[in-house]
C-alpha cells in the first residue's frame, strides 16, 4: 500500500504577522488568505527492513534512519522527523518495521507561500491516512503548528497550517491561549474569478530565512516599540478591509487595500523589503498595478500584484526584465486531501 497526500499552499492577502505571539496573544489578530493549486505532497510506504528512508523529490535529498524512536533532530531533514517523533509520542504506533517518506512541494523553501507549515500538514495526512489517526482540522492544524513552533522552536505564526488544513478563502482570527477560529468566505464565483484573473503571482528567483525577521517583529512587541505594534495595528485593520471589498464584490479596491498593508508591513521589522524588492514593486506599479505586496515575512520569495481592467499583460512584461518568473495558479476550495492506493 502507499498512503498519499496533498495540501494546498497559500497566498496571504492581508494582516500578515498578525498571527504571531506574542502579538496575538496581546492584541488578537486577523489574516485573510487563500489556498492556491500549488501543493506540499506526501506518500508513505511501509517497510520490512526496519529502516525509515527519507526521500525530497523535489530538493534532491535523501536520507536513511534505523526505525528507532525518537529519530535525532541533527540539522538533517529534522521537520520531517520532527513530525515522525511527534505521532510516536502522541499515537505510539508506528511500526518498528520501518517505511519510506517521499516529498514534494511546488515551490521553493523560503518563497513566502507557508511551504513548511504546509509540508507539516502533509506529512501529518499521510501519517493520519496510514494509521487512521482521529484528527479533525482544527486538531491536525493544530498539531501541526504545535511540532514547528514547540517542538522545532522555529520562529513563525500560526496561519500556514490553517490554511493548508482548512483550504479555501478564509478570515481567520488569532487570539491567546493559541485560540484558532477560522471563517471560510462565501465569496461569488465570478468575483473570485476576477481576482484570480488579475492577482499576478511573481516569484522573485530569491528565498530568505523567514524566522530571523519573525524573530525580530516578535522582540518589537515584547520591547513595546510602538511603530511595529501600531503596524501590525493597521494590518489587522486591513484584513477587515480585504473581506469587505471581497464579500460586497469590491474587487477593484484591493490593490489599494494590498499598497495600504505592504506600507506598514514594512514597519513591522527590518529585512521585510529591500532595494531590489522595491525596484520590482515600483516597476509593477509603474506598468499599471495598483497595489501589491511581499508574501510571507518578507525579505524575499513571491511577490503578489493586484493588475485592474486589462493591465496585467503590461505588468508581466514589466517583471519578465528582473529576471524572475510569473507563477500561473488557480484557487482552490479544498485543504488537506488524504488517500490510499
Amino acid at each position: 500500500m502507499i498512503y498519499r497526500s496533498k495540501a494546498p499552499l497559500r497566498i496571504g492577502l492581508a494582516g500578515g504577522g498578525t498571527d504571531v505571539s506574542p502579538y496575538s496573544d496581546l492584541y488578537g489578530g486577523a489574516i485573510l488568505n487563500a489556498t492556491i493549486s500549488l501543493y506540499a505532497r506526501a506518500a508513505i510506504e511501509p517497510r520490512t527492513d526496519g529502516k525509515i528512508i527519507f526521500e525530497c523529490a523535489d530538493r534532491r535529498e535523501t536520507a536513511s534512519y534505523d526505525a528507532v524512536y525518537p529519530l535525532p533532530l541533527d540539522g538533517t531533514l529534522d521537520i520531517l522527523k520532527g513530525v515522525i517523533n511527534r505521532v510516536q509520542n502522541d499515537y505510539g504506533s508506528l511500526p518498528a518495521t520501518g517505511f519510506k517518506l517521499t516529498t514534494f512541494v511546488d515551490a521553493p523553501a523560503g518563497s513566502g507561500l507557508g511551504t513548511s507549515s504546509t509540508l507539516v500538514v502533509a506529512v501529518l495526512g499521510a501519517f493520519a491516512e496510514w494509521l487512521k489517526l482521529p484528527l479533525g482540522e482544527y486538531d491536525m492544524a493544530h498539531l501541526a503548528y504545535s511540532i514547528e513552533r514547540e517542538d522545532l522552536q522555529q520562529a513563525g505564526g500560526k496561519q500556514d497550517q490553517y490554511a493548508a488544513t482548512f483550504g479555501g478563502v478564509n478570515f481567520m482570527e488569532f487570539y491567546k491561549g493559541d485560540k484558532v477560529i477560522v471563517n471560510p468566505l462565501r465569496i461569488k464565483e465570478t468575483n473570485l474569478h476576477e481576482l484570480e484573473n488579475n492577482l499576478v503571482l511573481f516569484y522573485t528567483s530569491t528565498s530568505r530565512l523567514s524566522s530571523s525577521i519573525i524573530s525580530e517583529q516578535q522582540k518589537n512587541v515584547t520591547d513595546k516599540k510602538d511603530a511595529s505594534i501600531e503596524a501590525m495595528h493597521h494590518l489587522k485593520e486591513q484584513a477587515v478591509m480585504m473581506k469587505e471589498a471581497l464579500l460586497r464584490g469590491t474587487i477593484d479596491k484591493i490593490g489599494e487595500i494590498l499598497d495600504y498593508g505592504f506600507e506598514y508591513k514594512k514597519k513591522m521589522a527590518k529585512g521585510i523589503t529591500n532595494p531590489q524588492l522595491d525596484e520590482i514593486y515600483e516597476a509593477a506599479r509603474k506598468a499599471g498595478a495598483s497595489g501589491g505586496k511581499i508574501s510571507g515575512a518578507g525579505g524575499g520569495g513571491f511577490m503578489i500584484f493586484y493588475c485592474p481592467k486589462n493591465t496585467r499583460f503590461a505588468v508581466v512584461d514589466a517583471l519578465s526584465g528582473f529576471g524572475g518568473d510569473v507563477k500561473r495558479y488557480t484557487f482552490t476550495n479544498h485543504g488537506i486531501q488524504t488517500w490510499s492506493i
